[in-house]
């Protein structure tokens, strides 16, 4: 896990190790075990690049990386399959020097170049300069786990794993307008119809699932994996989608416990969490003497808190658990901190805890962590997907879904934590067979609803509600196209930022299990029954994994998301302030109404958008505020 930087020009006065440093000087948080600098024979290729060291803690891992006096290689992540792959290449005739997987990428390049990306299990950003042929290959693991950040400035292009790698060399931070308007109109933090697209006029992303070829000054783009969300195994199974599902999550386990350094587990309480922890656990039995240590958030005289599950993974496990309370006055005191290191808006105060956690973890001296997400998205975790999954039987069995309704309204009679899903209706049906046209009347009544209600400057509506990020065209009437907008275009990409960003600030490396990408095709190719079942979510997960899972934790009904003290924050008299100060940038910017500052501020608890007033702290500080 590390930071990269790059400089690529026809014009090599453009390429300097000056700038290199001043990149990478940037990112210290992302890698601070080391860095190296790197220029090509000709100059028109200049590498950057600073170390977390994970595997291969000697210098032999270190990077930019040469092999076989042809390719140069910068990388952050990890290869979570490089002893397979590597064994393989040695059976083909290849040697290396050193026992990282950095290495094992480069050789597995010069065996299959492009063709390579379709063999790694992983999490990984980097760049291939190779000598022969004056090309950098270029590309980003297929859920966007790590970032790769990309410019054209004064005739070079540059790319970065944070943004204020740009900064530094003086690439001018320019607030993106579209985005700002969707944030605001919307709470859109993705556009899902261009995922390269940031929060930057100047900056662009390398969407997940692509590479990038760079020659002679030019680029071009191309995806190399995606999910077919229709392609589904109807004969499949209960008893072999249960052994299959299990046996991939195992191996995918298995390997993200691959390192040279200390690893651990977030720990929330909920069953993803908790399965990891338990898988590991499990995994480690023979080993007595790896003690698995786990980090949870805890929030004091809270109906939410979720120490009680927490204590069962105890019961259940060797875990050693350390605990973190979040309260009012943490916000208050990381609050800048935070927006530094995640760059572009966030969506709420959650994002403080999981900071915390992280923080914690390094107090600890653990490095790596493993953590549960994903599986929501892939698995259909969130109570909003019974409606989707309600649509889909309906249309194809009046019998079956009078049956799956009910079992759902008995079973979640008592629970006073999710909101009820109504029994689908007349509205419902038209959704689930003409999605289109509900896309398009939705937008027009939210549009007018926001229209008369926002604080938003009316020339700044009026000229970018035609860019109006909410075309939201997946289908409503079936549950696999759900999940698929969930996990590629809107939600899971965000949620993997966040992860990135505030573990990087405290130089952590987070692994994501539900990620194997053989694990979630296998998903993707079930029948939704085996997803959602007589009123349960993730109902395979359940039921594969309840000989491991503390039984209370397996057959949970209720769903909590991380909820810290933000109302109480927001009302807070130095927040308050703050609010005012960004609603008056916002109106000199002509974003918001003149005077708005002067106007009554609404308390905004998580996840729900009051009178924007969160989202006015957020966008300010896109303004260096």
């Amino acid at each position: 896990m590390c930071g990269i930087a790059g400089i690529l020009s026809e014009n090599p006065n453009l390429v300097s190790r000056e700038k290199l440093v001043k990149m990478t000087d940037s990112i210290v948080h992302r890698g601070p075990d080391g860095s190296g600098h790197w220029l090509s024979e000709d100059g028109h290729v200049g590498f950057g690049h600073r170390r977390l060291s994970i595997l291969d803690l000697s210098e032999t891992g270190a990077q930019p990386m040469h092999y076989l006096g042809r390719y140069t290689l910068t990388f952050n992540g990890e290869i979570y399959n490089y002893l397979e792959i590597k064994a393989d290449l040695i059976k083909k005739g290849y040697k290396f020097r050193s026992n990282s997987d950095t290495e094992v990428l480069l050789a597995l390049y010069d065996l299959k170049k492009e063709n390579c990306l379709q063999d790694l299990d992983g999490m990984f950003a980097f760049a291939i300069y190779d000598n022969l042929t004056n090309e950098v290959f270029c590309a980003r693991d297929r859920f966007g786990e790590k970032p790769f950040f990309y410019t054209q400035f004064q005739g070079a292009f540059y790319f970065a794993s944070e943004m204020k790698e740009f900064w530094s060399v003086g690439v001018e931070k320019i607030p993106e307008p579209e985005m700002i308007f969707n944030y605001l109109h919307f709470d859109l933090l993705d556009n899902h119809s261009d995922l390269g697209q940031t929060f930057f006029s100047r900056v662009r992303k390398l969407a997940p699932g692509n590479y990038l070829i760079w020659k002679e000054g030019k680029f071009t783009i191309k995806k190399y994996w995606n999910i077919n969300p229709q392609n589904q195994n109807k004969s499949i199974g209960l008893k072999e989608a249960k052994e299959k599902f299990r046996a991939l999550f195992m191996e995918s386990v298995s390997r993200r416990l691959r390192s040279d350094v200390l690893v651990g587990s977030s720990l929330s309480g909920g069953i993803d969490s908790s399965l990891v922890v338990c898988v590991m656990d499990n995994l480690l039995k023979d080993h007595p003497e790896s003690i698995q240590n786990t980090f949870s958030a805890r929030f004091k005289n809270f109906h939410k808190d979720e120490g009680y599950f927490i204590q069962k993974v105890r019961e259940k496990t060797r875990i050693t658990s350390h605990e973190v309370y979040s309260e009012m006055d943490d916000l208050e005191t990381v609050f800048d901190k935070i927006c530094y290191h995640q760059e572009e808006p966030f969506g709420s105060a959650s994002i403080l805890v999981q900071y915390q956690v992280y923080e914690l973890a390094k107090k600890m001296g653990v490095t790596v962590l493993l953590d549960g997400q994903g599986a929501d998205e892939i698995l259909a975790g969130y109570h909003p997907y019974f409606t989707t999954f309600f649509n889909e039987i309906r249309k194809r069995s009046g019998a079956q879904f009078e049956k799956e309704f009910s079992a759902y309204a008995q079973l979640h009679e008592g629970n006073t934590i999710n909101a009820k899903i109504p029994k689908p209706g007349l509205k419902q049906s038209i959704a689930a067979n003409f999605p289109g046209l509900v896309n398009k009347v939705a937008r027009k009544v939210l549009n007018m609803q926001m229209k008369n209600t926002a604080l938003m400057a009316e020339d700044f509506f009026s000229e970018y509600k035609p860019m109006s990020h909410n075309d939201f065209n997946f289908d409503f009437g079936h549950l696999n196209s759900h999940l698929y907008f969930s996990t590629f275009e809107v939600g899971l990409p965000t949620l993997l930022r966040y992860a990135d960003r505030n573990s990087m600030a405290h130089s952590r490396e987070v692994r994501l299990p539900f990620l194997s990408h053989e694990l979630v095709e296998f998903v993707f190719s079930l029948p939704s029954e085996l997803k959602i079942k007589d009123g349960w979510t993730k109902y395979l997960m359940r039921i594969a994994f309840e000989d491991l899972l503390p039984e209370e934790i397996t057959w949970r009904k209720d769903k909590i998301g991380f909820e810290p003290p933000q109302k109480s924050w927001m009302d807070n008299p130095n927040t308050q302030e703050k609010i005012k100060a960004s609603r008056e940038i916002l109106s000199k910017e002509g974003i918001l109404k003149k005077g708005a500052e002067n106007l009554p501020i609404q308390s905004q608890v998580a996840h729900t958008k009051g009178d924007g007033s969160w989202n006015h702290l957020m966008v300010a500080k896109l303004f260096g505020n």
